[in-house]
């Protein structure tokens, strides 16, 4: 799955991400919209990872959501 197909069904992948990253609150996956970037800053802030170490995390997600 890319990034545009989860952003579309964000809905319904909101639940999985807060799955794989548990301190991710309900707020913390409306406050993210659907968009990368936000999901990114919001993991940084919540887990103290730096950019990179979440962007690999996002893009592993990303291909288990295929």
């Amino acid at each position: 799955m890319n990034w545009e197909q989860i952003e579309g069904k964000w809905q319904q992948t909101k639940g999985d991400a807060k799955a794989q990253w548990g301190k991710l609150t309900d707020d913390d996956v409306e406050r993210a919209e659907g968009n990368r970037e936000k999901l990114e800053g919001i993991l940084q802030e919540k887990y103290g990872k730096t950019k990179e170490e979440v962007h690999d995390e996002v893009d592993a997600w990303m291909k288990k959501a295929s």
